[in-house]
């Protein structure tokens, strides 16, 4: 059995090296998020806040079938560093005085270009619109449905 820096391959169900040669995890339970009102009122409730401290293009994503780990993805931009901050903090205080809610963890926060906001169910992305421009992640998701997340007239 050749070397691998990952230990020795302990599957008996034919290869069980993924992607980038990691080891498959074997029956180990993967359930999706629930398809609850209460994370897809999250990501609205996220958009909606967003789009009031004037982020652009924010659209809200249902991930759930494809990723399995997240259910809805909130993409937004801002035109420079600081409104980034303004909108990650502003989501982040809104969602904490609406629902209760703190995010497990925030990345990306002191580089104010791409700040990744992970509620569990949800995730937000607050991007810089030239970052945002430059990964495209509305091409990687653009099969997913998207939530309307506006206020009626």
């Amino acid at each position: 059995m050749p070397w691998s820096p990952w230990g020795p391959d302990t599957s008996t169900t034919g290869p069980a090296r993924e992607r980038y040669g990691r080891r498959q995890m074997t029956n180990v339970p993967v359930a999706p998020p629930p398809a609850d009102d209460e994370g897809r009122d999250l990501a609205v409730l996220a958009a909606r806040i967003a789009d009031d401290k004037k982020a652009t293009d924010v659209i809200v994503f249902d991930v759930g079938e494809v990723l399995g780990i997240v259910g809805w993805f909130v993409v937004a931009g801002a035109s420079n560093p600081r409104l980034v901050r303004t909108v990650v903090d502003a989501i982040e205080v809104g969602v904490k005085d609406s629902v209760g809610r703190s995010p497990v963890r925030t990345e990306g926060v002191r580089e104010q270009q791409w700040t990744l906001i992970d509620y569990g169910d949800v995730v937000v992305h607050v991007f810089l619109d030239e970052i945002r421009a430059f990964y495209e992640i509305e091409r990687l998701y653009g099969d997913r449905p998207r939530i309307p997340w506006a206020n009626p007239p």
